[in-house]
């Protein structure tokens, strides 16, 4: 029976005992050197790459970008599958055929790996459906067993923080359950449970109960309780799930140390989480926001552009306050509800492309934002309702692969829409992380293949940032 769980004062988060950090850090970094394997991160959607800094990301997962990945002097590369936006057939063929690459090139190059599965912060996408296609496949193509699964959906940057086995969201002084949240009503991706073992039971269809997952505890882990937790881990069998409490980024830290010596002792797991844990195994120290000098390095007087597709309420607030914006900004409404009308979706793209590129060529920046009234089809069929909003996706993004004109940057607004922008619109096939513009929002340098090289593309999660940090983030862009 699901627990009833409150939301409780964001004021707990100052409640726990303090680390020295710096020792915890020195210790993390020690443990690191000797891991001698390649962190491939399967990122469900771009915006995962939002805590690391100069990083590869490879939007396909062809053997000779994998292998370009494991080539790299990084101890960690990502795979963009954007499954968030996959069927579920779909996305058992894509992890399949990854996990298979990846374990020829492991062969090929003499390296080992970790599989960190990277998805919502919110708990969606599709689970257990991935780690375990990820599991099978990496068992079925060699002598390996996996041991566990490590559920870690803290997100410092986003507000999501783990307390007592709980995930909760942020929204203001708040911290909300997130089986209360909008992200649990998810068309496709929904839940109830707030409680993360639960939620394992929930999402697994029993198959997995509460009563089996181990909790990584928040005292322990302030307590630095190395060998505890260590133990822990060392005791997880038959693809068990383990979830870990953490509220900042030294629960993180020590959290790793201690899976880092379970690794040692011969133990093997594939994580489920959100992007901090990214950050720490992959050795990303930490770097400044960047600024309108380090994003616009060329002389081009051309606009920007801004895609909005996102349709969480925080992004229709950030929407709502960017155009309150002192810039010369540029709105135009994107009518998808058109597509539900034969031809309707073809000539509102021709009709938005002729407005944006007279925009650009002008020097004023434009923001182009779907219709805020969402419509859901009157359908439980979760496939059917995610092959509508692929659709709605391809025309959005065909505004970008139809300019003729280069921007000076691109922001997409939304998992899914940035994405596709980045893979179709752009064409890109490799780019590299630059940094955040915003906590939690990174930024990609366009690669010479993609359709406009070197180019700053802000990739902005739909349900992170203040009700503010849209607006000051193409402020940023735009300079003085």
């Amino acid at each position: 029976m699901m627990r009833t769980v409150d939301r409780i004062d964001s004021s707990i988060l100052n409640s726990f005992k303090n680390v020295d950090e710096k020792i915890v850090t020195n210790r993390l970094n020690e443990a690191l050197k000797t891991l001698n394997k390649k962190v491939v991160v399967l990122d469900d959607d771009p915006t995962g790459v939002q805590t690391v800094h100069d990083i590869s990301v490879y939007t396909d997962w062809s053997v000779d970008s994998i292998e370009k990945g494991f080539a790299e002097d990084n101890s960690m590369f990502f795979i963009l599958t954007n499954s968030r936006g996959l069927t579920v057939e779909e996305t058992s063929a894509v992890h399949q055929a990854i996990a298979e690459r990846i374990l020829a090139v492991s062969k090929k190059t003499g390296k080992e790996f970790i599989l960190i599965s990277r998805s919502d912060s919110t708990l969606r996408g599709h689970y257990p459906l991935e780690t375990k296609l990820l599991k099978e496949t990496v068992e079925s193509g060699s002598d390996q067993k996996i041991d566990g699964e490590i559920i870690f959906p803290f997100f410092k940057e986003g507000g999501r923080f783990t307390i007592n086995n709980i995930h909760y969201v942020q929204e203001g002084d708040v911290l909300v359950p997130a089986g209360e949240t909008e992200f649990a009503n998810d068309k496709s991706f929904g839940y109830t449970s707030s409680h993360l073992g639960e939620w394992c039971e929930e999402k697994s269809g029993g198959a997995y109960q509460a009563e089996t997952v181990t909790f990584i505890a928040l005292d322990d882990l302030r307590k630095i309780e190395f060998d505890k937790i260590t133990d822990q881990l060392c005791k997880v069998e038959n693809f068990n799930k383990i979830v870990v409490n953490a509220i900042d980024y030294v629960d993180v830290k020590i959290f790793t140390i201690a899976f880092v010596e379970a690794i040692k002792r011969g133990k093997t797991f594939i994580f489920r989480s959100a992007a901090a844990i990214t950050k720490v195994l992959g050795g990303v120290p930490d770097k400044q926001l960047l600024t309108h000098d380090e994003l616009i390095l060329t002389e081009n007087k051309n606009g920007g552009i801004i895609v909005v597709g996102s349709h969480v309420n925080k992004t229709t607030v950030q929407l709502e306050n960017l155009k309150s914006s002192e810039k010369d900004i540029q709105f135009v409404e994107f009518n998808q509800h058109l597509v539900l009308e034969a031809g309707g979706l073809a000539k509102e793209v021709k009709r938005v492309v002729a407005l944006v590129e007279d925009y650009i060529k002008s020097g004023k920046t434009v923001a182009v934002y779907t219709k805020r009234e969402r419509f859901d089809l009157d359908t439980d069929d979760k496939d059917a309702q995610l092959r509508v909003s692929v659709e709605i996706s391809d025309a959005v993004t065909s505004i970008i692969s139809k300019l003729t004109v280069r921007p000076n940057f691109i922001v997409a607004k939304g998992g899914i829409t940035s994405s596709d922008i980045g893979t179709k619109g752009l064409t890109v096939q490799k780019a590299m992380v630059m940094g955040q513009i915003k906590p939690g929002i990174p930024v990609w340098t366009t690669g010479e293949e993609s359709k406009f090289p070197g180019l700053p593309y802000v990739i902005f999660p739909g349900n992170v940032g203040t009700e503010t940090t849209l607006k000051e983030a193409v402020e940023v862009l735009m300079g003085e």
